[in-house]
């Protein structure tokens, strides 16, 4: 008799016991879901949401990346992830694009702007800890002297279709005129980007200006000439702002460095 009845509860304490088993992977597994040690101001998670912070501009006039983030910018910048940012980018602004009436007058104008919207400097900034070293202008003077700034593809598979779309295409960077000047038309035409209306860099009399005044200043210039500016983009928030800023803009990811 004893032996039937042990047969019969058997399977149902089987039963009970695979369920606490499994009652109790589930809530181990719920209580690392919501508690992980990366999520301390060195981990993962943290650095995603100061770099989330900085695209939003909610984090401003940051001088270098926290330098334990250098992996994970690391990581963003040469795997993968930026280049499909880029790309994911840019196929809206060709969207945007194709629902532009061009005029016949040869004012439709656009501006991009040049130092990691058009060149990269990522090369550079491999040697600079993906920017969790401070700013150095000697180095930054001799790197783009060099005239070696490959192009982001997906801005110049941009800048072509707006050349041939019918655009004048201003390229407007802060880099200064009489030093940068040659080397920067230089690499530019070796990258491919030919055809753009007008270069221009930051001359003598805007020396000293902030980005948004100086980019406000020239974008207002170009008005004052009867150009239509239907779109911006660039990979600082400098160079979206102020005044006459266009129909549209666009902000490429920068993690690297912010300009005021």
């Amino acid at each position: 008799m004893i032996s039937a009845m042990t047969q019969r509860i058997r399977p149902l304490l089987l039963v009970l016991f695979l369920a606490m088993v499994s009652n109790s992977v589930v809530v181990c597994t719920s209580r690392h879901q919501y508690w992980r040690p990366s999520d301390g101001p060195e981990g993962a998670s943290y650095c995603l949401s100061w770099r989330l912070a900085v695209e939003a501009n909610n984090v401003r006039a940051w001088r270098t990346v926290p330098t334990q983030c250098l992996r994970h910018v690391e990581s963003y910048m040469i795997g993968g992830q930026y280049d499909r940012d880029i790309n994911f980018i840019i196929d809206h602004v060709i969207s945007y694009l194709d629902g532009v009436d061009l005029s016949n007058d040869g004012l439709d104008a656009w501006i991009l702007d040049v130092d990691d919207t058009c060149i990269s400097n990522l090369i550079y900034y491999k040697g600079k800890r993906f920017g969790c070293d401070p700013y150095d202008p000697d180095g930054f003077k001799t790197w783009a002297l060099r005239g070696g700034c490959p192009a982001i593809p997906g801005v110049l598979r941009l800048f072509n279709k707006l050349i041939s779309d019918g655009f004048k295409v201003f390229l407007v960077t802060g880099r200064d005129e009489s030093t940068f000047g040659q080397a920067t038309l230089d690499n530019l035409q070796n990258q491919g980007f030919i055809g753009y209306q007008r270069l221009i860099l930051r001359s003598a009399a805007y020396k000293g200006q902030s980005a948004v005044v100086y980019k406000s200043e020239i974008r207002e210039q170009l008005e004052e000439e009867g150009y239509r500016i239907w779109g911006n983009v660039g990979d600082q928030w400098s160079d979206l702002q102020g005044n006459c800023t266009g129909n549209r803009t666009f902000k490429l990811p920068n993690p690297l460095y912010f300009v005021p």
